[in-house]
């Protein structure tokens, strides 16, 4: 039979092996599932993850998997992957690639969850672990590469939601040793089970993308390993039957090829951003820029004083889900520039703090806030590959101050140092588990490959 999109993404799914992938994408990956981890242990302390968790124990009935940040909580492997998906991304802290999307919390969960699933006799080791957790990013940004407006940032649907739940499937089909037939429709059933829409941004909900995206490949996979069937030319472009190509306005699909030990993943290619703080990416570029002209203006007056500042003028992409002048919430202030940068200014850091409701509503902020003004320069386009962030201050004395970003630290233009990523993951893991714990997870994860069981991640 002639080949097609889908069947070449199903035959790479099944076909590749742990000798196709680079000591470059093997520390790369490692990296971003340590990451990963730290920031669902952290979201297992937040308010929406309670939420979630709640409602998945009144489901519960074959708890064989682990939750976040809960020794001794289980739930059914697809409620787990759904509960630490949402744990994942409850602060907005979890990695960015480009094209946009957040691509370890749609995956490893999933991953995490089937291994605990899986019989003593079939447990997967870590390199089988490593490999299903790479292809799952693999497909994702294979996906987002079909279409031009999956570059910029999303205006319709939230990535993850979309190219994640394939990726979740894709990256459970390949642990549970899937036929390529039974791959290919993995990814068709996934594609009738995901999507969500943008406006959920900034709300309790947005949380939900991810955890629906890690859970319902999981169960996209696992329904194709019982015989469901979906239509085989899901990836395909065919004329007046919309597939894959339902969720992008412009798309050209392309065959994945047959992966050989030639074979270049798309993460040796482009690193992952990493953030050093919880909230939307485009925030790390405001804040890095305000940091800058705060310490300018404390050079030029020796201290930080917002009684000289008569205007803060901020130049931003266009991008109106993160364009929010006055947030009145946590989930708000994570997607608002004009709140990042002047925290940024008000305090010289944003943090896990930064985000609780007494920080977002003190007078001094506000007073900063009123300061603002938003430009949009023609140059500053709404892509993580390409905008900048800029920070003027305009004094009351007539001078102005300036600061600007157009990569900020933990981009994967300028990627975090070991260092950096290992203090992240330590005061992550730090509000859950002791530090013995916090240790042998580094050691376990450093070590991935030679895991025997990968389970006891």
């Amino acid at each position: 039979p002639e080949e097609t999109v889908t069947s070449s993404f199903a035959s790479f799914i099944h076909a590749v092996q742990p000798e196709h992938l680079s000591k470059t994408v093997c520390h790369r990956s490692k990296r971003m599932i340590l990451d990963s981890i730290g920031v669902g242990l952290v979201g297992s302390t937040t308010h929406v993850f309670d939420i979630a968790l709640q409602y998945c124990r009144l489901y519960s009935s074959v708890a064989v998997s682990s939750v976040y940040g809960k020794p001794g909580v289980k739930l059914s492997p697809t409620l787990a992957a759904f509960t630490n998906g949402v744990a994942t991304h409850s602060m907005d802290f979890d990695d960015t690639w480009h094209p946009a999307t957040h691509p370890s919390g749609a995956v490893l969960p999933a991953l995490l969850a089937a291994s605990q699933m899986l019989p003593p006799s079939t447990k997967p080791n870590g390199m089988d672990f490593l490999l299903a957790f790479n292809v799952g990013l693999e497909v994702q940004g294979r996906l987002m590469h079909f279409s031009t407006e999956a570059h910029d940032i999303p205006k319709r649907f939230h990535p993850p939601s979309v190219v994640g739940t394939m990726g979740s499937a894709a990256a459970t089909a390949k642990l549970l040793s899937l036929s390529t037939a039974q791959c290919a429709h993995a990814l068709g059933i996934a594609a009738s089970l995901a999507g969500a829409p943008m406006a959920n941004a900034a709300t309790q909900a947005k949380p939900l993308h991810i955890g629906n995206a890690t859970r319902l490949g999981l169960e996209a996979a696992l329904l194709a390993a019982r015989g469901m069937e979906a239509n085989p030319l899901i990836l395909d472009d065919i004329p007046g039957c919309s597939g894959f190509s339902a969720f992008y306005s412009v798309y050209h699909p392309k065959p994945l090829s047959t992966p050989s030990d030639h074979h270049e993943f798309l993460l040796e290619k482009q690193d992952i951003a990493f953030k050093r703080f919880p909230a939307h990416l485009g925030m790390h570029w405001v804040v890095d820029a305000a940091l800058s002209v705060r310490n300018l203006f404390i050079n030029y007056a020796g201290s930080f004083s917002p009684s000289l500042i008569r205007t803060i003028v901020l130049k931003i992409p266009v991008s109106k889900y993160i364009n929010r002048p006055f947030p009145s919430s946590e989930h708000q202030a994570r997607h608002s520039f004009q709140f990042n940068a002047c925290t940024a200014l008000l305090d010289g850091e944003v943090g896990l703090s930064s985000f609780t409701e007494s920080s977002i509503h003190r007078q001094e902020l506000r007073e900063l806030l009123d300061k603002v003004v938003v430009e949009h320069p023609e140059d500053n386009v709404a892509n993580f590959d390409k905008m900048y962030g800029e920070v003027a201050l305009l004094l009351h004395s007539g001078d102005v101050l300036t600061g600007k970003c157009d990569t900020f630290y933990g981009h994967w233009r300028k990627p975090l140092s070991k260092e950096s990523l290992l203090k992240k993951f330590r005061s992550n893991a730090s509000h859950v588990l002791p530090e013995e714990k916090i240790e042998n997870i580094i050691a376990m994860v450093d070590n991935l490959e030679n895991l025997s069981d990968s389970s006891q991640l």
